[in-house]
């Protein structure tokens, strides 16, 4: 069963980065330079989005099970299971609560950020996964440290400063920035497959540490 959920890690990243790439290259009007991953849930389309949203989601969360069960044979788990949790829980509720146009994004909607309830939900939930994945980063970053596994420990710590920098330049774009707007999808999208490049990469360490 700890495998499996380990595999679940090792599959979340690719599928939810792959599925919204292809979204996004088939969406008439959508900019995948400038718009955010979230907007791809918004029109008729969007039920694809959503449920990448949701899959995702539910695949972090049975890896953060996996996690717990595989680091609680030989250390104290502490808060990366709950860190890994925590940001597939964001990713199941920002499925559950659409975001707010931004960037001109459906045609007819204004650049600027109008927050309804929905949307203020959908930002509120994202925050645990923007949140949850460089935490878990320095935590896996001390956990391999200590046991002298250094290139593991280097990649995470990296992997952490990398997230929160292109995740708050993203951020920059959809607040208008002059000279980060056009950029901002991309940025956003380079964010995400950093943290989820990282999962991806634990899990596949896990897997090979579970079956010696």
């Amino acid at each position: 069963m700890s495998r499996k959920l380990l595999l679940c890690g090792a599959v979340a990243g690719p599928l939810f980065v792959g599925v919204f790439t292809v979204a996004g290259a088939l969406r008439p009007d959508y900019l995948p330079l400038r718009h955010p991953v979230s907007s791809l849930a918004l029109t008729g389309a969007g039920r694809v989005q959503v449920a990448n949203f949701l899959v995702a989601g539910a695949l972090l969360v049975a890896f953060a099970v996996g996690v717990r069960r595989e680091l609680g044979r030989t250390s104290r788990a502490g808060a990366k299971p709950w860190l890994l949790g925590a940001a597939g829980l964001g990713l199941i509720g920002a499925g559950l609560f659409p975001t707010d146009p931004v960037s001109g994004y459906p045609p007819g909607t204004p650049d600027e950020l109008v927050y309804t309830p929905p949307g203020a939900a959908h930002d509120g939930a994202s925050v645990l996964f923007f949140l949850g994945i460089p935490l878990a980063c320095l935590a896996f970053a001390w956990w391999f440290a200590r046991g002298r596994r250094r290139w593991l420990a280097a990649y995470s710590a990296l992997s952490a400063v990398a997230f929160v920098a292109l995740f708050l330049l993203a951020g920059l774009g959809f607040a208008q920035e002059p000279g980060f707007v056009e950029l901002a999808g991309l940025l956003q999208r380079f964010s995400v497959g950093v943290g989820l490049a990282w999962t991806t990469v634990v899990a596949v360490v896990l897997l090979h540490a579970e079956r010696t």
